[in-house]
This record gives structure tokens, sequence and C-alpha cells, in this order.
């Protein structure tokens, strides 16, 4: 049992509303059911009536409702109190990242802003983008960075967390390159259609690759012959020839100097995406209020 199911599970009981409810957990309605559901039969007990409309609670749900709030409230205090021990912590700060941010990203920005951040000694959680949200709104982390794009946004409330654009980033198709030369490029035909590697459906990069097969002139004739969430896993798999993928171009780029690899498709297959950092406005840290000022000097607020 996880606790975050009975943190879910409070805001349920408060809103009576699954749209609203997932909205505030920062997650899909679908995902936010299967937690709720995951507890219920973690517990063997059914917490939500279903047979009514609105939501309304089950007599264990009520019982549940009273016990977990004392619960949830104990555990917070009691982590409070243990964070409030750890005195060598004091000047750490925490990152949540995405696993591809974390490769190639996040090492040439703390050098880059090395004068602007100071002596600060971190520590990095690399997550999918939906944990690395969680890191953050849970009181996890104390800085997120993300990717951006209007159609898939990281959706945070303006008036509890602040964000700046630090950069941008272009997701482009890459293949392995022999004498120079790609060895395909889409979009691919009927009688040849296109090894592809994929990301998996977890994956944040796989709802931009399929936002640009979307947009492309023209169909788009792939075969997957592999798949995972990790986009350096993909790269790897490029490298030795196995088919096409879609890749950060942060996370090639001296494989392209090095005549590795090269661009499987032009702009046209490419999609832009922003980079931006967060954080939770009411979280009090002299090091981290001075080091957002320094970063608010340098960089556009969102």
């Amino acid at each position: 049992m996880e606790t975050r199911w009975l943190e879910d599970f409070l805001v349920l009981a408060e809103t009576g509303s699954f749209t609203r409810s997932a909205e505030l957990r920062h997650l899909t309605q679908p995902a936010f059911s299967r937690r709720i559901k995951a507890l219920e039969n973690w517990l063997g007990a059914d917490l939500i009536d279903r047979t009514t409309w609105p939501t309304r609670l089950t007599p264990a749900g009520e019982l549940l409702q009273e016990k977990a709030r004392l619960l949830v409230g104990e555990l917070s205090s009691t982590r409070s109190l243990l964070r409030g021990l750890q005195q060598a912590d004091a000047a750490t700060l925490t990152l949540a990242v995405p696993h591809t941010l974390s490769f190639g990203f996040v090492p040439r920005w703390l050098a880059d802003e090395q004068a602007t951040l100071g002596e600060v000694a971190w520590r990095l959680l690399a997550h999918n983008v939906h944990d690395a949200v969680i890191a953050l709104t849970e009181g996890n982390a104390d800085l997120l960075l993300c990717y951006h794009h209007p159609r898939h946004p990281v959706e945070l409330p303006d008036s509890r967390y602040h964000g700046l654009r630090l950069g941008s980033e272009t997701l482009q198709p890459f293949c392995r390159a022999e004498h120079g030369q790609a060895l395909w490029q889409l979009p691919g035909s009927d009688g040849a259609p296109l090894p592809f590697l994929a990301y998996g459906p977890n994956a944040y990069f796989r709802r931009m690759v399929e936002l640009i097969i979307e947009r492309a002139p023209q169909p788009c004739l792939l075969q997957q012959r592999f798949e995972t969430d990790m986009a350096e896993g993909l790269k790897a798999m490029v490298l030795e020839g196995h088919g096409v993928a879609f890749l950060p171009q942060s996370a090639v780029q001296r494989e392209l100097a090095a005549g590795q690899l090269a661009a499987a498709g032009g702009e046209a297959w490419s999609l832009p995406m922003e980079i931006r950092v967060y954080r939770d406005a009411r979280r009090e840290l002299p090091q981290l209020d001075a080091l957002w000022q320094g970063l608010a000097a340098r960089y556009p607020a969102v």
C-alpha cells in the first residue's frame, strides 16, 4: 500500500469528483481511478458507492476517511521531524528531473550556471515526467526540471508554482550513419516500412512522437522493432543499426559530430519543446530563495 493512495482518497472524499480530484493530484482520470481501485483491492473493501451519483462514500469509506486523516497527518509530521534532524542536508537542494534531461542538460546547465547557482550541493531525483512532477507537488523536491509543449503541458497552478524558461529542445528522428549517409529516411514506403524504435506508453516522448507523426506532411510507414521508456536506451539501439528513433538533439551531439548518427528526417519531422524549471512558491528555504532570485534575473517567467 502506498501513502499516496490515502492522499488520493482524501482528496476524492473532499471533492466528491473523480475528475476534479485527478486534476488536483496532477493525474489523468484513468490513472487516478486505478489508484483508488488499488487502495480498495489492498483493503478488501469498496470505498466508493458506484451505484449512485454524485460520488458518495460507502460506510467503509467514511470510516477510512476519519482514520486516513489521522494517519496521513502523523506521517507528514514525522517526515517533517526527521527532515529537521538532518542538519547536514540543510544546504542540499533536491532537483527532480526526467531521465533524459538528467543525462545531457542537467550537467551542462549546472556548469553554465555555476556563478549564478553558487556553492550548492545537489541531490538528483531522476524519474519519468509524472513522478518528477509528483516529487515537487508532494514536497520531496525543491525544484522540477521538465519539458513543456502546449499540446502536452505540465499543468501546475500559477497561484502556487513559479516557473522559468531555461531553453529549448528539439525531438527529431535519427538513425545510424554509414559513409556519412543515413541508413533510412522518413517516411518509408509500403514495400519497405522503416524499422522503428519506439518509446513505451508511459514515456512523455511517446506523446511527442505521436504529435510529430500526426502533423507529418505525408503518412509515416513504420514497423516497430523495439520499445523502451528511456531515450538513452533507444540511442544505444540506433547506434547498433537497429532502426530509426526520435531523440532529443542534445542527446546525440557527440555522435553526430563523430559521424555515427545522421538525421532520418528534416524539419517537418521534428518538434521543438521548452525546458522549464519550477518551484513551489510556498517552500521557504533561504538557499532556494537566493538561487531562484538569481535564475529569475536571467530567464523569462512562464
